[in-house]
């Protein structure tokens, strides 16, 4: 009975095989019989190729599944390597968001083409559910803004060359990770539509440049078109950059949303001569950017990074961006700002679900705050410090429609920024091959054939519709919620459903500190308070 099992189990594991030396063999028999003929001669290629696979198959020893089923088990690799191609367009329902859903991205796309965006029928959401969140409007509907308007000034007393800032622009894409031809479009949208483009850590490379598309020059650890040959911060090449008209702003990285205090390499095989120049690193050498800055190593360091990079750049906004982490750590840099005067004029929350570049599984789904707590405790943390007013604060992290930017306008944030959302509008389609230099619509990869897709000037102009027509839908919004400009917008605005039968405003819902709070140290939080008792303005260690 076992051998008949045996001899059962082994026919079906290699029936597949001995069917293709079957054809292999018949083929052959018919081709001695007909010599020349055409037909067996195909099927005695096709049978001898499958046989020589199955041969194969069975001599490896890296995957148990084909010395098992030689032959046959490849249809488990290929259908496993086409799976999320036939989830996205065959399965995926329209709010699953595997990061963004169908619904997020078809927003995106018909706003980008100049596309009615409306839908008929009805909403699909279901409006009981908990979690589900909406603005009131009001009984006198103010007269409707223009996208063109909805801007913040930014820069704080210190700040010699302010910026008029739109409550949408572009987030960190480097050159490098983006293609040449994807940050064209990129910003010559930004400069069409009258917004700005963040660089990214990778520097300020020629296509930033190619279209004057005002720029946010983000420095990260790595110091990128600025460093000497240790890789160390260098004033002289920071300020002559800067000096550029385009540059409007500096963003110092201290941590990105999909990797916070995670550092990153790019391979000496990708850094090409065009991506070495425009970083100023060697060409073919790995390129590595530290989890940590050199140039400081303490709340107070930061601050006066900040106020060096401001006179260098002569008085230029400067500012910083991170993901919150140790709630102390930013407690202590604001009590550096209360120590030595010197305020940032914009800090950026990304959020720990923003993120382009690949990351560790482990750090994209576990490590850091999400971008609304992280957004709420930074702007509490200012309030109760009473610094609120000498600063902007900024929100990124998964912004696609207005509702998005209007939730962050409405919890303490004075700006927006978007990058998934931007390269949607460029042709991204979310394969999720970002990290494999074979991005199909040429988004994010250096192959200079598959970048070759991306057309430039339509996409520029997908750029600037998608923007327009984002901030025009906020504009009626806020119209409708009785307000002229975002920010008028305050946590009584917005509400969400925490029950079948209950609703809580944001208000409700949050803690909000009142200004000056946190200075008495009698703070009836007890979160801000121990957070505020374990900062230090002179390192980035609790006390204890």
């Amino acid at each position: 009975m076992q051998r008949r099992w045996i001899s059962a189990s082994l026919l079906s594991r290699y029936t597949a095989f001995l069917c293709c030396l079957l054809l292999a063999a018949m083929s052959f028999w018919d081709l001695w019989q007909e010599p020349g003929a055409p037909w067996p001669l195909a099927m005695l290629a096709l049978g001898c190729g499958l046989s020589l696979v199955g041969i194969l198959d069975l001599l490896q020893t890296r995957r148990a599944v084909l010395r098992n089923y030689p032959v046959i088990g490849h249809i488990r690799y290929l259908v496993e390597s086409i799976r999320p191609e036939i989830r996205q367009y065959l399965l995926e329902a329209d709010d699953d968001r595997l990061p963004f859903s169908r619904a997020q991205r078809s927003l995106v796309y018909q706003r980008a083409k100049n596309e009615p965006s409306e839908k008929p029928f009805g909403t699909l959401i279901d409006v009981y559910q908990d979690g589900y969140e909406f603005i009131g409007h009001s009984l006198r509907p103010q007269p409707e803004a223009k996208p063109e308007d909805l801007r913040v000034t930014v820069g704080g007393e210190q700040c010699r060359q302010p910026y008029s800032a739109s409550v949408l622009n572009i987030s960190a894409l480097s050159f490098g990770a983006m293609s040449a031809n994807a940050i064209r479009a990129l910003n010559r949208g930004a400069q069409l539509g009258g917004f700005a483009h963040d660089t990214g850590e990778g520097s300020i490379s020629a296509y930033h440049r190619e279209f004057g598309g005002d720029l946010i020059w983000e420095l990260g650890s790595g110091y990128f078109g600025c460093r000497d040959a240790q890789g160390r911060f260098d004033p002289q090449r920071f300020a002559t950059q800067a000096a550029s008209p385009q540059v409007k702003m500096i963003e110092i990285k201290l941590s990105q949303g999909a990797k916070p205090g995670h550092g990153g390499i790019l391979p000496g095989a990708k850094v090409t001569p065009e991506i070495a120049a425009t970083r100023g690193v060697p060409a073919g050498v790995d390129c590595v950017s530290p989890a940590a800055h050199s140039a400081f190593d303490s709340p107070t360091g930061l601050l006066e990074f900040v106020a060096h990079l401001r006179e260098l750049s002569g008085g230029k906004p400067v500012g910083f961006k991170l993901c919150i982490g140790h709630a102390w750590e930013f407690m202590g840099v604001v009590k550096a700002m209360l120590a030595t005067g010197i305020t940032p004029d914009f800090i950026v929350i990304d959020g720990k679900e923003g993120g382009t570049g690949a990351a560790p599984v482990e750090f994209t789904n576990h490590i850091g705050m999400p971008m609304r707590e992280g957004l709420l405790f930074a702007h509490n943390a200012l309030v109760g410090a009473g610094l609120r007013p000498r600063l902007r604060l900024a929100a990124s992290g998964k912004i696609v429609s207005a509702f998005d930017i209007a939730c962050v306008l409405a919890v303490g944030a004075d700006w927006s920024n978007a990058a998934r959302a931007f390269m949607f509008a460029v042709g991204c389609i979310q394969s999720q091959s970002c990290n494999t230099n074979k991005c199909p619509t040429g988004v994010a990869t250096q192959d200079p054939l598959r970048q070759r897709a991306l057309v430039v000037a339509d996409k520029a102009e997908r750029v600037r519709y998608f923007h327009r027509n984002t901030l025009k839908a906020l504009a009626q919004i806020l119209a409708a919620a009785g307000l002229t400009h975002p920010a008028q917008l305050r946590p009584h605005h917005l509400v969400r459903r925490i029950s079948p039968t209950r609703v809580q405003l944001f208000s409700e819902a949050h803690v909000f500190l009142q200004p000056g709070e946190l200075l008495g140290g009698v703070s009836p939080h007890r979160f801000y308070a121990e957070s505020w008792s374990l900062a230090r303005a002179d390192h980035f260690e609790p006390a204890v």
